[in-house]
């Protein structure tokens, strides 16, 4: 590349150089005997007005400078010659600074003369300030400085490089970086420097790890800036390198990142096993080779760890850059009991870190286990850190980390790294673990207070489904529930309290259990309803006078429906409720017509109760308004849409049940959903006897007589004894304390159950007899005899029932 000179003139130059400089020359009697252009040009005299005059008349101001001139002069001559900057004065009477340079030159007759150069004070010092930075980078600069030669090998190199390379500055003359830099190494620096020379761009701060010849195990990290060096006619000199070692400048930015890093991958979901490879994915291979966390068991069921007590801990991730030593590590589930010496129970009994080495050494801890010791040392292990996972002052387990083919060791930074991980781990580990503690605290309650399985009915098949709002608190305020009844009769009851979450869960709970207590009573659907209301009502009230801050109760609706199998009839009533879809057998599917009521809780307003018969093999779906309600549909559209899910013929409830939950609900419903469908069955005609008696005194021998000649017809001779005496004292109690006529009604199914009606509705109480008292002994007859017995009010009077178990036949014995 040809140039022009002043193109690459960056800098001053040499301002003593002998065609910049001024030239003097002083016998040894002072006078001035040489004078040059330059020193002309500079200070205004020509030659002929100074040769022959003494200079400290011509040049010096005696009346200011003379005193600092004698002292330079001074030392002239002790020490043969001087530089330093002296004032002078111009021929036009300026004060001038000029840097002078004084040297003894001996004349061939033994007399002596000064030879003086100068130039202007600040050019000279700018120089020497020049000389003294590049004197100062090769000889003090703690940054590395290396000078190549076009062919790449080094001409200079300063101390630092000295230092770093291992080989003394004055040697490197001549060598390349492949000669103290590994090969792989050499090659990346020896590139970088060729792109320089060959492009001319300078290369800045270009990172990259190397690896020296005399220290191979260490790693250190180079921050390199390159320029390429051209005199001022533009010819390429070669490349100057300047290197610094920025090791730890380098593991400080990326211990940051990591910890960054591991804010924003640890701790992404509620769940311990997830946080806890999370944590294991976020160390290796940034900060370790193989890393495993532990827990110990309590922490995986939610529980709080016992502190001080130290029990097995179950491995929960496991993390390798190879699946080789993954195959030597303890699996993740694994149960593991360390032994007491082992580093992970003393970083537990400690509460604090372990770093350990080994070095051509067995693992003490491991002593039992021979074989795996041997093999963990085969893979290179040389270096442990176990840090503890506390949080919140628990201790939860530990974090084991190693390092196997990266040659360094832990060091202190990295310990300090790794407390600071598993810090912010345990912090996520026990979130988790307190989530995990309050879902299962959920769950329980959820399962406590919703039915679980419900068994078989013979009244109805059944099948339901419950989805709250709120996943992860896994309860609502929905509810479902199916009752059984006296007289094979079951209640099937749909609710929904205001609100969502574990308040509204706790008054659901109340609610179903007030349902229960009434459904119990055998009341009829308007007057459960009714009860409830005032229930309802009362919690408001309560829970408003104790000022809590939880939500405020602010209402409910409740469907309750009780089907009967023998007449086949369903009596309906609800508070507010959307009503039932029926679909009868041949598919057609409506609302059925029900008052709908007030809400629970209002107080004093009637319930109305409706009657239907439905075929045997309808289809009676309950559902709350999380089903059908939603924010881009009307409830009209809802319900059409439920009534077309439900009408698809030829599949079972739980694939009905699927269907609607596919059809009406997104991934993450709005609100609380319940929906319970029942099939309905009916009893057999010839399952039940009726009968109509007199309210005679002769009424209790014809029921034992239509009784007797029943139980023969359906093979029940053997209980012909315990039924006509049930039979008999009920029937009695009813001509003696009833009205009108006494209906008795036998049922035959996995029991056998009689029933007594009158027109009567006084209330039959179980009491025990004085021994003198001549009755009173008939309620408590029945208690005695019968599985279970209780009493039901309709509108026109009562029914008295009682249950016998149903004794399964013996087989006859064969003759021989």
């Amino acid at each position: 590349m040809d140039a022009s000179p002043s193109t690459f003139s960056e800098g001053p130059e040499d301002p003593f150089a002998a065609r910049r400089a001024a030239s003097v020359v002083i016998d040894a009697r002072g006078l001035i005997v040489g004078w040059s252009e330059r020193a002309e040009a500079l200070l205004g005299y020509a030659p002929d007005e100074v040769i022959g005059r003494p200079a400290d008349d011509v040049l010096v101001d005696n009346s200011r400078d003379r005193d600092a001139v004698l002292a330079a002069v001074e030392l002239c001559l002790r020490d043969q010659g001087w530089f330093g900057i002296v004032p002078v004065r111009h021929r036009n009477g300026n004060r001038v600074e000029i840097g002078c340079r004084a040297r003894i030159v001996v004349r061939p007759d033994a007399t002596y003369e000064w030879y003086v150069v100068g130039a202007p004070a600040q050019e000279v010092v700018q120089w020497e300030t020049d000389r003294s930075v590049l004197d100062g980078l090769f000889r003090r600069s703690p940054i590395g400085l290396a000078i190549y030669a076009p062919d790449l090998s080094l001409l200079r190199v300063n101390r630092a490089i000295a230092k770093f390379s291992g080989v003394p500055a004055e040697n490197h003359r001549g060598l390349r970086a492949n000669d103290f830099l590994f090969q792989p190494d050499a090659e990346t620096v020896e590139a970088q420097m060729r792109e320089v020379l060959e492009s001319g761009k300078s290369s800045i701060f270009a990172e990259q790890p190397v690896h020296i010849l005399t220290s191979p195990e260490q790693e250190l990290v180079a921050s390199s800036s390159a320029f390429r060096m051209q005199d001022s006619s533009g010819r390429v000199l070669g490349v100057a390198q300047t290197v610094e070692d920025v090791t730890d400048r380098y593991r400080a930015r990326r211990r940051l990142a990591l910890l960054n890093e591991a804010s924003a991958r640890i701790g992404t979901t509620l769940d311990v096993p997830t946080t806890a490879r999370e944590l294991a994915e976020v160390v290796v291979p940034d900060l370790a080779d193989y890393a495993s966390v532990d827990l110990l068991e309590p922490v995986n069921r939610g529980e709080e760890p016992v502190q001080g007590t130290f029990e097995p801990m179950r491995r929960m991730a496991i993390r390798g850059i190879s699946s080789e030593a993954a195959e030597v590590m303890y699996p993740v589930g694994e149960t593991i009991a360390f032994p007491p010496q082992a580093p992970h129970l003393r970083c537990l009994a400690e509460r604090r870190p372990v770093l350990e080495t080994y070095r051509d050494s067995r693992l003490p801890w491991l002593a039992d286990d021979a074989e795996r010791s041997e093999r963990v040392l085969s893979e290179g292990l040389h270096s442990l850190m176990v840090v503890p996972l506390a949080a919140r002052g628990l201790v939860l387990g530990t974090l084991g980390l190693w390092r196997s083919r990266r040659p360094e060791p832990f060091e202190e930074d990295d310990l300090t790294l790794a407390e600071e991980l598993a810090s912010r781990a345990a912090l996520c580990i026990d979130n988790a673990r307190r989530y995990t503690q309050q879902h299962q605290a959920a769950l329980t309650l959820q399962h406590s207070l919703l039915p679980g399985e419900v068994p078989g009915h013979p009244a109805a098949e059944v099948a339901h489904r419950y989805r709250p709002a709120d996943p992860a608190a896994g309860v609502g305020g929905d509810w479902f529930d199916v009752i059984p009844l006296s007289g094979l009769r079951v209640a099937l009851v749909v609710g929904d309290v205001v609100g969502h979450g574990t308040h509204a869960a706790v008054t659901m709970g109340r609610l179903r259990t007030a349902v229960h207590t009434l459904a119990n009573l055998d009341l009829a659907p308007d007057e459960v309803l009714a009860q409830l209301d005032g229930l309802v009502d009362r919690l408001a009230v309560e829970q408003e006078a104790t000022g809590t801050q939880s939500p405020q109760l602010i209402g409910a609706t409740c469907l309750y429906a009780v089907y009967d199998p023998v007449s086949r009839r369903c009596t309906l009533a609800r508070a507010s409720h959307l009503p039932p879809v029926v679909v009868t057998p041949d598919g057609e599917a409506s609302l059925a017509d029900v008052p709908a009521g007030p809400p629970l809780g209002l107080g004093g307003l009637p319930y109305e109760s409706t009657e239907l018969e439905l075929a045997e093999g309808s289809l009676l779906a309950l559902y709350t308004d999380g089903l059908v309600e939603a924010r881009q549909q009307d409830v009209d559209e809802g319900l059409a849409r439920l009534r077309e899910a439900l009408t698809v013929p030829a599949r079972t409830l739980e694939e009905t049940c699927t269907a609607v939950e596919e059809a009406m609900l997104p991934e993450r419903p709005g609100d609380d959903v319940a929906l319970l469908i029942a099939r309905t069955r009916a009893l057999a005609a010839e399952k039940v006897a009726t009968w109509e008696l007199p309210a005679e005194p002769t009424a209790a021998a014809e029921a034992r007589s239509l009784t007797t000649h029943q139980l023969t017809e359906w093979q029940l001779d053997e209980m012909s004894v315990t039924t006509e005496l049930l039979v008999s004292e009920l029937v009695t109690n009813a001509y003696r304390y009833g009205e009108g006529p006494i209906t008795l009604r036998l049922i035959r199914h996995r029991d056998l159950i009689c029933e007594v009606s009158d027109r009567s509705s006084t209330s039959p109480h179980l009491r025990q007899a004085r021994i003198t008292d001549e009755g009173g002994r008939g309620l408590f007859l029945v208690a005695q005899l019968a599985q279970r017995w209780g009493t039901r009010y309709v509108r026109d009077g009562k029914t008295i029932w009682a249950e016998q178990p149903m004794h399964t036949p013996m087989p006859k014995t064969p003759a021989f």
